[in-house]
């Protein structure tokens, strides 16, 4: 079955950076999209960053853009979401996504297949 194990969270100061990380099992990495999603307490689940297969097509919520960068590499089959200028609001439990479809679709939470445990990223001000 599709396994999806997401790393890199942590405590870090408002500006500072950090890099989460997926590894995927369970199938055929390259052949479809990958998402990252966050949520903060109380709050519903929120997209963050998508990618196709192919990783040609990249979309990123305006709240993020400009400060992530959403990668993967194939080969490794690992998705990365590298998170500078990190502010106070960015706090969240993270989730790593993956989709039944190459292509990214929209950042409905609903429209993702499978999901990682989530990894914590708390960001102090």
């Amino acid at each position: 079955q599709v396994q999806l194990v997401e790393s890199g969270g942590g405590l870090v100061q408002a500006g500072g950076s950090l890099r989460l990380s997926c590894a995927a099992s369970g199938r055929t990495f390259s052949r479809y999209a990958m998402g990252w999603f966050r949520q903060a307490p109380g709050k519903e689940r929120e997209f963050v960053a998508r990618v196709s297969g192919s990783a040609s097509v990249t979309y990123y919520a305006d709240s993020v853009k400009g400060r992530f960068t959403l990668s993967r590499d194939n080969a490794k089959n690992t998705v990365y979401l590298e998170m500078n200028s990190l502010k106070p609001e960015d706090t969240a439990v993270y989730y790593c996504a993956t989709r039944n479809s190459f292509s990214t679709g929209s950042g409905d939470p609903g429209e993702w297949d499978y999901w990682g445990q989530g990894t914590q990223v708390t960001v102090s001000s």
